[in-house]
């Protein structure tokens, strides 16, 4: 079952902040992971900003699951990703 993949504001926002080969990256490997997301997403410790994350890279995806769609609450560089 795919699930679908739903992206908030804030991060179509941080999306639009990224290069286009790695947008690309990011959306080859979502559809990967929406087949089945809790095999290759790691919960947070901290679920101020969500519950789980996706590793692409040097990227972080930042999401959480409802029923069958991934919402994704933010995208963006490792480095900057869990600053409020």
């Amino acid at each position: 079952m795919n699930y679908t993949i739903i992206f908030t504001n804030r991060a179509i926002k941080d999306l639009k902040k990224i290069d286009n080969k790695t947008k690309k990256r990011i959306g080859n490997k979502l559809k990967m992971f929406s087949e089945n997301p809790l095999k290759y997403g790691k919960k947070l410790t901290d679920l101020k900003i969500g519950t789980y994350k996706f590793k692409i890279g040097d990227y972080r995806i930042i999401f959480d699951i409802d029923d069958n769609k991934i919402i994704v609450l933010r995208l963006g560089h490792r480095k900057n990703i869990y600053k409020s």
